[in-house]
C-alpha cells in the first residue's frame, strides 16, 4: 500500500515538473544580415527576425530584448526594433528594451531604419536580438 502511495505522489511531481517546464522561462537569440540604408523620408527593413524551430512554447510571452547593431563612425541613423504590435526606438548601438514586454514571443521581429536628413548612405550590420520571454 505504501509503495502504491509513494508512486502516485512521485507521478504527480513528475507531472507538474512537465507542466512547469511548458511554461519555463527561457532565450533564444538571432541574427540577420545587414541592411543598407539610403534615404530619410522611407524605412528600410532588416529581415525577419524568428526563434529558431522548436524553441519555444507557443504562449511565450517578452521578457525582455536585447538588441545590438553596428554603424560606421559618422553615420547615425534612425533605428527602431518592432514586433508585428509595436515599434521602439533605439539609441545608441546596443541596448535593452523592456517596452515588448507581453508580446507573443513567438513573432518575427525586424529592426527598421532610416537617414537623418542630410545624411549619407550608411551599411548598418551587425544586427543581433537575444529575446529572454517566460
Amino acid at each position: 500500500m505504501l509503495s502504491w502511495y509513494v508512486k502516485v505522489i512521485g507521478s504527480c511531481w513528475l507531472a507538474m515538473g512537465l507542466i512547469g517546464a511548458a511554461h519555463a522561462a527561457g532565450s533564444w537569440s538571432a541574427q540577420v544580415q545587414s541592411v543598407m540604408v539610403a534615404m530619410s523620408d522611407r524605412d528600410s527593413r532588416s529581415q525577419p527576425i524568428a526563434p529558431p524551430n522548436g524553441v519555444l512554447a507557443q504562449e511565450g510571452v517578452i521578457d525582455r530584448i536585447h538588441w545590438r547593431l553596428d554603424a560606421p563612425p559618422g553615420g547615425a541613423v534612425n533605428a527602431w526594433l518592432c514586433h508585428p504590435e509595436q515599434c521602439v526606438a533605439l539609441s545608441g548601438m546596443r541596448g535593452t528594451v523592456t517596452q515588448l514586454a507581453g508580446r507573443h514571443a513567438n513573432e518575427p521581429l525586424y529592426f527598421r531604419f532610416n537617414l537623418r536628413p542630410g545624411q549619407r548612405p550608411v551599411r548598418v550590420q551587425g544586427l543581433q536580438v537575444i529575446v529572454n520571454y517566460q
